[in-house]
């Protein structure tokens, strides 16, 4: 691949990666997008998108390998979270101050919306890079969690495919808008996202007693 299309503003600087890497490249950045790590993951998405518009990578491809590499990214934080979530709650868990009453809601609302939860968190930055890890620490079970993650993949994967390939070279401004309402969500899942720590912190602290020895 050589001779990118032109892109505007922060898309351009991905196009040497990607005339470089091509579907490896999108792959790489997806994947650790979707794993913990920020990197523009999204934006390389919507450039592979854009080279397909125009003929230089086949949009079929950019769809599947997109969504391929979200999925398992979000499979591998998510036994990271059913592994080690509670050992990196308790470290950083008496940072967040919530009562107990907060905490069985918000308990509760992740009981009956984490797969909802699953599914829109790659539309929002930070939920995307974590909600894996958080639904494994939440202990959301996991045929639940990988049917979500995997259809929250295809859309997000199919949704910026499409406005890529579709809007071409004038992605820009389209570009700027959807992330500019995608910041208005910020601080309410910002706030979901202490909520679901601090669930997984408080469960550990209760299960502790149980397991200490009856005195004599």
């Amino acid at each position: 691949m050589s001779g990118g299309p032109g892109l505007p503003g922060a898309l351009a600087h991905l196009e040497p990666l990607l005339d470089k890497g091509g579907y490896a490249a999108l792959a790489l950045l997806v994947g650790l997008d979707n794993m913990l790590i920020p990197v523009p993951g999204q934006t390389m998405l919507i450039v592979a998108a854009v080279y397909a518009g125009t003929g230089r990578m086949n949009v079929v491809a950019v769809a599947l390998v997109a969504w391929a590499a979200a999925t398992a990214a979000a499979e591998a934080a998510y036994l990271l979270g059913r592994r080690q979530g509670s050992a990196l709650i308790d470290r950083y868990g008496p940072y967040v101050r919530l009562t107990a009453d907060r905490y069985k809601r918000a308990e509760s609302f992740y009981r009956r919306r984490g797969v909802a939860i699953v599914c829109a968190a790659r539309f929002v930055d930070v939920l995307r890079q974590t909600n894996g890890l958080l639904a494994g620490a939440n202990h959301l079970p996991h045929p639940r969690f990988s049917a979500a993650n995997a259809v929250g993949a295809a859309v997000w994967a199919g949704a910026w495919t499409a406005l890529g390939y579709g809007a071409g070279t004038d992605i820009g401004p389209l570009y700027h808008q959807a992330v500019r309402y995608q910041l208005l969500l910020l601080p309410a899942l910002a706030l979901l996202l202490v909520l679901f720590i601090a669930r997984a912190w408080w469960k550990r602290r209760h299960r502790e007693p149980d397991r200490a020895p009856a005195s004599r």
